[in-house]
């Protein structure tokens, strides 16, 4: 269902709160079909990414330590992504 959420478990060093987040936010968007936030869609749809990246947190830390880390980098961990992100608090 989600093919662009990418693994977080058996990252080095492990998922930041701000890759959990984005994976939270991309699976709300995906399951809601919400592309563009309202007045009428931006509280739930926050408070949906909020509650997601908190179970997502405790469940990385309650599952055991992955034999082989992930086979793809997270988009947040590419030189692209860090690019964005820069670019976007520079303004």
């Amino acid at each position: 269902m989600c093919r662009n959420i990418t693994v977080l478990r058996g990252l080095e060093p492990s998922a930041t709160a701000e890759e959990i987040e984005a994976a939270a936010r991309q699976y709300v968007r995906k399951v809601t079909g919400v592309q563009t936030l309202s007045d009428a869609t931006r509280e739930p749809f926050e408070r949906a990414v909020a509650e997601i990246a908190e179970i997502t947190t405790r469940l990385l830390g309650e599952l055991p330590a992955r034999r082989q880390p992930p086979t793809t980098v997270p988009p947040l961990r590419r030189p692209e992504g860090r690019a964005r992100i820069a670019a976007r608090q520079a303004r």
